[in-house]
């Protein structure tokens, strides 16, 4: 019993964080949302990026896969994807995570 308490104590808890983006939006805004996304990183936590499509933006699904490449692009060396980019209704969204080369607070 100890022994579980002890690594419960010790385990390390992550988060899933979500960023949406719409498919119109502006480089600047991009560059304010990956700062927020470099600081979960910092953090320990994985990062959900969502692409929503609004009205006739559906029929431009390819935008939406070019914007997510553009935002891990961005991101840098140390973003890892978890899975490829997945359409589930109005919604583009694919999971990135830190690797372990990047600096963390704790070092």
């Amino acid at each position: 019993m100890k022994q579980l308490a002890k690594n419960k104590r010790n385990a390390k808890i992550s988060e899933l964080k979500q960023i949406r983006y719409g498919l119109k939006i502006s480089d600047h805004d991009i560059n304010v949302k990956g700062k927020k996304i470099a600081e979960f990183f910092e953090d320990g936590h994985k990062v959900r990026l969502t692409v929503v499509f609004r009205g006739r933006e559906m029929a431009h699904k390819e935008l939406g896969y070019t914007l997510l490449e553009k935002i891990i692009n961005f991101l840098g060396e140390n973003v890892v994807k978890e899975h490829e980019p997945v359409l589930a209704g109005k919604q583009l969204s694919t999971v990135v995570r830190s690797n372990g080369n990047a600096k963390t607070k704790d070092a």
